[in-house]
C-alpha cells in the first residue's frame, strides 16, 4: 500500500516538499495530512507543539519571520484555501546556501506543503483573497526570541510573483541580512530516505 505522504528534497538542504495523497470522490476528497507513526517511518523525527492559522487577502505579505535559538522554530506550512507564494531564506552560518532563498506556490489544489526547519526566515504573500494558511510548529511562540528579515533585502533578492500591497509596520522595518540577528549553525540534514510513492 502506498504511503499517504511523500517527502521530496529541494535545492536547499533541510527544506522538504511534502505531498499528502488525496482520495477524491463525488463528495470531495479526504487526505491524511499528518500521522506521527507514518512520518517516523519516513525518518521525520520532529515533534510539533503548536499549530497556527492565518487568513490573508490578495497582496498581503507576512514575513520574513523566525525565532533565534534556543527557541528556533521549524514549520510545516500548507494552504487550506486560496494560494500563497511561500518563501524561506537560509540563515544558517556555514551553510553552502547561506542567504539563499527558496519559494513555492502552495494552493488548496496542489496539496503541496513545505517543511522549513529552524534556521530559516519564513514568509509568504497571498496570491488570492481568502488565502488560509495552516502551519504546524516545533516550538511555541516566544516574543523575546522573535526576529525578522527584510522581505525586500536586495542582498537576498527574493522575487515575489506579485507586488506586496499590505505589509505590517514591523515587517516593513525589518533589517537586511547584514544587520539581522540570528544564531543558527549549519548541520547537514544527511541522507534522508525520500519516499517516491505518494
Amino acid at each position: 500500500m502506498p504511503m499517504p505522504v511523500a517527502f521530496r528534497e529541494t535545492e536547499i538542504d533541510g527544506i522538504l516538499e511534502v505531498v499528502a495523497t488525496l482520495h477524491p470522490d463525488h463528495r470531495g476528497f479526504f487526505s491524511e495530512c499528518y500521522n506521527r507513526e507514518v512520518w517516523l517511518e519516513a525518518k521525520f523525527r520532529e515533534t510539533f507543539v503548536q499549530d497556527n492559522l492565518s487568513l490573508s487577502r490578495r497582496g498581503v505579505l507576512r514575513g520574513m519571520h523566525y525565532q533565534i535559538e534556543p527557541y528556533g522554530m521549524g514549520k510545516l506550512v500548507r494552504t487550506l484555501s486560496g494560494s500563497v507564494y511561500d518563501v524561506a531564506v537560509d540563515l544558517r552560518r556555514g551553510s553552502p546556501t547561506f542567504g539563499k532563498w527558496l519559494g513555492r506556490e502552495l494552493t488548496a489544489e496542489n496539496g503541496l506543503a513545505l517543511w522549513i526547519p529552524s534556521g530559516f526566515a519564513h514568509g509568504f504573500i497571498a496570491l488570492e483573497d481568502n488565502s488560509l494558511v495552516y502551519y504546524k510548529c516545533t516550538e511555541t511562540h516566544h516574543p523575546e526570541a522573535e526576529r525578522a528579515l527584510a522581505y525586500n533585502d536586495p542582498e537576498v533578492g527574493i522575487v515575489w510573483p506579485i507586488a506586496p500591497e499590505i505589509v505590517s509596520p514591523k515587517d516593513a522595518a525589518a533589517p537586511g541580512l547584514c544587520d539581522a540577528e540570528f544564531n543558527f549553525a549549519y548541520q547537514p540534514a544527511g541522507k534522508r530516505r525520500v519516499r517516491k510513492d505518494a
